[in-house]
């Protein structure tokens, strides 16, 4: 009597090897093409604190007055579709109590318009679809996929350049853990800007051209490990006015110590965290391992069937 292979170890066999080469396939294929930047996006973050203002109808420094930052980010789907890119329009307005709620952006106290182009997979910048501002670095919105304990260059949209921020351990942020990021930015001059004399201590001047300078008190960020999503935001800008080749401060335009996410941005941002974090741990680990464990199993039990097969005649 010879043996023949039963139907059953060929089944088991051939599911074995099935999950055995779609545990790789999930590590190297779907989850890089899972881990990359959106192009449909439609973000609000908002920004709370207290700190000083320039009123331009009061031409004073007003101190102690609650400052909103308001940040919208949406995605240009078309451009981002044809240039295989992500590209985001960012809309940011400073307000005071005054100016809120605003009918019109313009009608806030600051108000800037941008476009941020990035790799999809790398986050890196990507100087093309009428990009504006030109901007470096490695985050801005948000970092890269699959944080590492080292430090990133984050771009500083007022400042112009990046901002080196050092990994300063972790912190969890509504019960959830993130990677904490933090840095500094020194006194530094950004720009020039016409304004009367004497609002500068140039009296006898009718016009001058004041330097503008910008320093952040402290940048704190807490960043979900997986995704790069931001968590948790504090910054402390201050902007000023200097004399031409003055060594001191002249007027403060803005500065708040503290400007901190609010509590329902923070949750929005950890419930997509989450979400999305499970998401790619589920191609990139869990479904890996348990269709290597499964196709190890049936494979072996193929196998053995197979080898003991049963009887047919000759």
């Amino acid at each position: 009597m010879r043996k023949s292979p039963s139907p059953l170890s060929l089944v088991l066999l051939g599911l074995g090897v099935f999950l055995l080469v779609l545990a790789p396939m999930l590590v190297w294929y779907v989850k890089p093409r899972a881990a990359v930047n959106p192009v449909d996006i439609d973000v609000t973050a908002v920004y709370e604190g207290t700190g000083d203002y320039f009123d331009v109808e009061e031409t004073e420094t007003l101190t102690d007055r609650r400052i909103t930052v308001t940040q919208r980010v949406r995605g240009d789907v078309a451009d981002s579709e044809r240039s295989g890119r992500a590209v985001w329009d960012i809309v940011t307005t400073v307000d005071t109590d005054g100016s809120l709620p605003a009918a019109d952006p313009h009608d806030a106290l600051d108000f800037a318009t941008a476009r941020w182009v990035t790799d999809r997979s790398s986050n890196r910048p990507v100087h093309c679809c009428e990009e504006r501002p030109y901007h470096e670095g490695e985050a801005y919105l948000k970092f890269p996929f699959d944080v590492q304990k080292r430090p990133y260059r984050w771009w500083d949209s007022t400042l112009g350049a990046t901002v080196t921020l050092e990994y300063q351990g972790k912190q969890k942020v509504r019960g959830y853990e993130g990677y904490v990021f933090e840095g500094t930015v020194p006194p530094t001059r950004v720009g020039m800007r016409q304004v009367p004399g004497v609002l500068v201590g140039r009296e006898r001047a009718g016009q001058v051209f004041a330097e503008e300078w910008y320093a952040n008190h402290g940048i704190r960020l807490v960043v979900d490990q997986p995704t790069g999503r931001v968590l948790f935001a504090r910054l402390g800008p201050r902007q000023t006015l200097r004399a031409p080749g003055a060594k001191e401060d002249a007027v403060v335009l803005l500065d708040v110590e503290k400007l901190t996410h609010t509590p329902a941005t923070q949750e929005f941002a950890v419930d997509r965290a989450r979400e999305d974090s499970a998401r790619l741990r589920a191609v990139g680990t869990t479904v890996p391992l348990a269709a290597t464990a499964g196709g190890l199993l049936l494979a072996a039990a193929g196998s053995a069937l197979l080898v003991r097969g049963r009887p047919r005649e000759s």
